[in-house]
């Protein structure tokens, strides 16, 4: 995979070509870009994006406070409000879009492009990260405001760890399903709404996931907001360890493993997509 430059130099055409890390870098710049000036175009939506997450997350507070649950279950509310800003912006931002590239006629430029899908994919994902950072940031800071969130931060170093892992794990997964609702055509607009409920539950946004049975919790662990949210809860809530489903260092090791997991996967099902368009010349038709 190459990019070619051309310059003039003493009436000769030279040719500079660009490969490896920094063309892969390169693209992921410049598949980012557009998500983060586009964000600035429309700043109403920002205004929404932030407003309607957090009357959802005022209505479970208040129901906590009206059957008397322990005041950890609040912050733990605002923290999952904040966290579904990630997975919306994976499900729709990430996992839909090739689909609805295909449907504005765009995949087929970037299947003809030499730059790597993975590169594409994460230019994607962190373009709309800063704009999702954002909101979750104002979700957190406007809901521990409004509604008195005390906090006792066991390690700022442990908290920004698990938060990182669980994002690129997040990610990964949204890379993977990517490709996976391209191939699956149609329905991918079905299993973006079929997935979007769900997850709240098994995810343990708006309670600790070890109201679940054992098993169930350990289920949903596949979704690595679940393991995040659990851990993140752990460090920043005094009384978070004993709410925990398990040890900060195990939930760390398993969404070290699912980061691996899931890049992987996406790489492969991500070459696997791209053959099958060269091969058969007609994933990238709308009408399919």
């Amino acid at each position: 995979m190459k990019s070619e430059q051309w310059t003039v130099d003493s009436n000769q055409w030279a040719v500079e070509k660009n490969s490896g890390l920094k063309f892969f870098l390169q693209t992921v710049i410049a598949r980012a870009y557009p998500r983060i000036i586009g964000q600035q175009r429309e700043k109403s939506w920002m205004f929404f994006d932030i407003f309607l997450p957090l009357l959802a997350v005022s209505a479970y507070v208040f129901v906590y406070r009206a059957i008397g649950a322990p005041e950890e279950y609040v912050g733990f509310v605002v923290m999952g409000g904040a966290m579904t800003a990630f997975w919306m912006n994976v499900l729709w931002s990430m996992s839909s879009q090739l689909y609805w590239e295909k449907e504005m006629g765009n995949l087929a430029l970037y299947i003809m492009a030499p730059n790597s899908m993975m590169a594409i994919l994460l230019g994607m994902a962190l373009g709309g990260m800063v704009a999702t950072l954002l909101r979750a940031l104002a979700i957190t800071l406007l809901g521990s405001w409004i509604f008195d969130i005390p906090y006792a931060v066991v390690s700022f170093g442990q908290l920004f760890l698990v938060f990182m892992l669980a994002m690129v794990a997040l990610y990964g997964m949204g890379m993977l399903f990517a490709s996976l609702f391209l191939l699956l055509s149609r329905e991918a607009w079905h299993l973006s709404n079929l997935a979007q409920e769900p997850v709240y539950l098994f995810s343990g946004f708006y309670f600790p996931i070890k109201s679940f049975n054992f098993w169930v919790a350990m289920s949903a662990s596949i979704i690595p907001l679940t393991l995040g949210l659990d851990a993140m809860r752990q460090l920043v809530f005094p009384s978070g360890a004993a709410l925990g489903f398990l040890s900060i260092p195990v939930e760390m090791g398993i969404l070290s493993g699912l980061c691996v997991v899931f890049l992987t996967a996406a790489k492969l099902l991500l070459a696997y997509m791209e053959k099958l368009a060269i091969r058969e010349g007609r994933l990238t038709e709308s009408r399919r």
